[in-house]
């Protein structure tokens, strides 16, 4: 599960609340072990997105670095070609 979440720091344009958000869900799915919360956790389940959501907006709005922004389309070349790497695929394309 945590593979799906990606670094949000230091892009432009910043990372979108619905990145940070997708991002807290796949962390609360893998520290509670489930990806669908029963109705009696549902609650809970929500409250922790929030709290993490909340907090990594925290963290990505006080970091500060020197590198210049990182590029959406380069990054996600890149994780293509290291995909097409380690799984054997031939012939890969961008899409």
């Amino acid at each position: 599960m945590c593979r799906n979440i990606r670094v949000l720091h230091n892009f432009e344009p910043p990372a979108t609340e619905d990145e940070i958000e997708a991002a807290a869900i796949q962390y609360v799915r893998k520290v509670s072990g489930s990806t669908r919360p029963s109705t009696a956790n549902e609650e809970a389940f929500d409250e922790a997105v929030r709290a993490v959501t909340a907090a990594t907006r925290t963290l990505l709005d006080s970091l500060v670095t020197k590198a210049p922004p990182r590029d959406r389309e380069v990054e996600a070349a890149k994780a293509r070609a290291r995909a097409a790497e380690r799984y054997g695929v031939r012939g890969a394309t961008a899409g």
